[in-house]
């Protein structure tokens, strides 16, 4: 009987947003005053419900970062590691285009000719 109770809990949307220990202590007790739970048993289930309530937000919350990461995929967006990635290695190909720049080639030697 109690299991349904918190069944129904969880499915009345108690289990899917961020249950708050004040949220369900108030549901318990309201179960308390209604009688179909007695007061020994209601920290249990406050317990509960919160774990419960904790457990279908972090479902739901790596169903969503899933769904997320799929559709950045069939994007083809660029990642934030490939954007950090790519703007240091530009930063490294500007130093070295610099430094090229600015040296002047030694007796007998040639520097490569500029690609455009």
């Amino acid at each position: 009987m109690i299991r349904d109770l918190l069944g129904k809990a969880v499915s009345m949307g108690l289990g899917f947003a961020v249950v708050s220990k004040e949220q369900a202590e108030k549901f318990v007790d309201e179960l308390v005053k209604k009688g179909e739970l007695n007061k020994a048993e209601s920290q249990q289930y406050v317990d509960e419900l919160v774990r419960k309530g904790q457990e279908a937000q972090s479902t739901l919350e790596e169903k969503v970062r899933g769904y997320m990461r799929q559709a950045l995929h069939e994007m083809n967006l660029t990642t934030k590691d490939d954007y950090v990635r790519l703007t240091q290695r530009i930063g490294e190909l500007e130093r070295r285009v610099a430094e090229l720049e600015g040296k002047q080639p030694e007796a007998g030697q040639t520097l490569p000719p500029a690609s455009s």
